[in-house]
């Protein structure tokens, strides 16, 4: 029941190639959030990990069903720019949330804050 046995070599090797490169960005992304200590350090890696590793996939998918089909297969286009596009406005509004809690919480680990109590005195 499987066609992957129909698929052409280069087209096989080009699939598997993005998506073990989009596996990999998500692993180093994963990896990312888990050595970083920080709410904030934490934010930026599995960000781009995510990001970068779903292109990979989608590129990899792109390839593969195109070949299939015979044919241009572009609806995983718009799975690339949902994640591309809420992907960060998520991560965005998580640090601002974090940000405004730390700072009514007077934390004085938040970021920048050394310069806003230089700025006050």
């Amino acid at each position: 029941m499987s066609h992957a046995a129909d698929i052409p070599v280069w087209a096989a090797v080009l699939t598997a190639f993005f998506v073990l490169v989009g596996a990999g960005f998500t692993v180093i992304g994963a990896l990312g959030l888990l050595r970083l200590k920080t709410f904030y350090e934490r934010m930026h890696a599995p960000t781009l990990g995510s990001t970068w590793g779903a292109a990979g996939v989608l590129i990899g998918s792109i390839i593969f069903f195109s070949v299939l089909q015979s044919r241009p297969v572009l609806h995983e286009a718009l799975i690339a720019v949902f994640v591309t596009v809420t992907t960060p406005v998520t991560l965005m509004l998580l640090a601002r949330a974090a940000l405004y809690r730390d700072r009514a919480e007077r934390n004085p680990e938040v970021p920048g804050r050394a310069k806003a109590q230089s700025d006050e005195e």
